[in-house]
């Protein structure tokens, strides 16, 4: 049976971090989904066509990504693909707490497992919200973004 894995998540943007987490859980699942959540009543500060086409450039060279967008439960959502696995990355105390509650519930509601991975030490502080509030005071936030992404979103950031 393959090992099948979504990594769900806004990536608004998608950091170093994000890329860390997926690159790694490439050594654990046969293929990765990188499926950017959608939700109508938040407003995002990239639309999801363009993280789309950023993360794809990230992954361009691995077969194993795709990058999709959903609506609705993340586990609906996974079963739809064929996931037998949630990818999700752990940065401090308090994420595990939040995401081990989500984990059970998940698992109850549909038997799929989470995987965590601990963040690289050096990624640690980095976070989609951190990111976007340099980006929308006009900050270099190029240490944190994946090098494919960073001029981009330089670009696109200065027209918010």
């Amino acid at each position: 049976m393959q090992k099948i894995a979504i990594f769900p998540g806004s990536f608004d943007p998608f950091t170093v971090g994000h890329e860390n987490i997926v690159r790694r859980g490439l050594n654990l699942f046969d293929k990765i989904f990188i499926a950017i959540g959608f939700n109508a009543n938040k407003k995002d500060f990239f639309p999801v066509s363009q993280r789309t086409e950023w993360i794809k450039a990230v992954f361009q060279d691995e077969s194993r990504i795709e990058v999709v967008s959903y609506e609705g439960l993340t586990v609906d959502f996974a079963k739809e693909l064929g996931c037998n696995f949630i990818l999700r990355g752990i940065r401090t105390a308090a994420d595990f707490e939040y995401e081990r509650a989500i984990a059970q519930v998940n698992k109850a509601m549909s038997g799929i497992d989470t995987v965590f991975l601990l963040t690289s030490p050096e990624h640690t502080p980095v976070n989609s919200s951190i990111v976007r509030d340099i980006l929308k005071h006009g900050g270099d936030a190029s240490r944190f973004i994946p090098d494919k992404i960073k001029i981009q979103v330089a670009r696109v950031s200065r027209q918010h």
